[in-house]
């Protein structure tokens, strides 16, 4: 058996049709537009509606990919969802997702690793068609992060919108795919990127609910702030090293989108042009586990990325957790 490859043969995406701008946000918090654009670059996000679940748009970014590779849902082998606000605790929205897709007796599962999530999922997806056992995996990340916003606190609020991106991974001979990767976790950190309600520590009985601020996402922006420059700067310089590149060799660089100062940092770090780093945080806000795969298929759909070249990513958030990728792209 020759050796197996995972390339990217699909893109898929879902962008709410719900606009939630910096001038909607005054009137809502005390902020301004000129305050929230010269801390984190975002002008507006996308904000799901009443109805709309974190399951449907997983299933209609996954669908997409599936459509453009021509693959059927029951020829996956496995789907990988990540994201970080389910429908539910249970069933896992793994499962609501593969059966909004019709993909019969398809395994799947949930994979929970705060923004770097879709990294980790892509890397665990290459893994599994490299030893040979998956040809096709759905790769996903779906977040509906408003759900749990405080739209009092005007920290956070401004900064976290919903959306999905997925990518179907497919099985090649022809070298390509992943070339290299960092997965990292810092828990001594958790502390500063929280939501404290809804699992064992602080389950949803009647005599949890009088602190409202448990069931809010909770951020220290100063020392989430570091720890992105810290890691996003040294996991990108790791995996372009140990890829065996430098970053003259790379194509594209698809950051997480939490902050558009965070991202240049980092890109100037690397001596990247601002023509390489792909961006949508100005318009769509920090999309979490939907982040990357979101602006990948934006650029995909725009032409800028194509067959043959060569994308760095890397992320950070909560846990404290970190993962960064260096991925070359086969025909497709």
């Amino acid at each position: 058996m020759s050796q197996q490859y995972a390339n990217i043969v699909g893109f898929g995406k879902y962008e709410p049709e719900n606009v939630l701008t910096n001038a909607d946000l005054e009137k809502m918090v005390d902020t301004n537009d000129e305050w929230i654009v010269s801390r984190s670059g975002i002008r507006e996000r996308r904000i799901a509606t009443d109805g709309e679940q974190c399951s449907d748009y997983a299933a209609w970014a996954g669908k997409q990919a599936l459509e453009m590779a021509n693959v059927a849902p029951e020829d996956l082998d496995l789907i990988i969802m990540c994201t970080n606000s389910p429908d539910m605790l249970t069933p896992p929205v793994s499962s609501l997702v593969q059966d909004k897709l019709g993909a019969t007796n398809v395994g799947a599962y949930t994979l929970t690793a705060g923004c770097p999530g879709w990294v980790y999922g892509l890397v665990q997806g290459t893994a599994m068609i490299e030893s040979g056992m998956a040809k096709n995996v759905l790769v996903i990340g779906a977040e509906l992060v408003s759900r749990f916003m405080d739209y009092t606190d005007r920290s956070t609020c401004v900064l976290f919108g919903d959306a999905a991106g997925a990518v179907l991974l497919q099985a090649t001979d022809k070298k390509c795919g992943l070339l290299s990767y960092e997965l990292g976790s810092d828990g001594s950190g958790g502390e500063h990127l929280i939501l404290p309600g809804g699992g064992t520590q602080l389950p949803p009985r009647p005599e949890n609910m009088g602190n409202r601020d448990d069931w809010y996402l909770y951020m220290n922006g100063r020392e989430v702030f570091k720890f992105a420059t810290r890691t996003m700067v040294s996991s990108l310089d790791n995996v372009v090293r140990d890829a065996e590149l430098t970053f003259e060799d790379i194509d594209y660089f698809v950051p997480h989108q939490a902050n558009l100062r965070i991202i240049e940092y980092a890109a100037g770090k690397a001596k990247l042009p601002p023509e390489k780093v792909v961006t949508n945080v100005q318009g769509f806000g920090n999309t979490s586990a939907a982040s990357i795969p979101l602006a990948m298929c934006q650029a995909y759909e725009d032409g800028r990325i194509k067959p043959g070249q060569t994308l760095a990513f890397a992320s950070f958030g909560a846990g404290l957790a970190w993962a960064a990728a260096v991925f070359e792209l086969g025909e497709f």
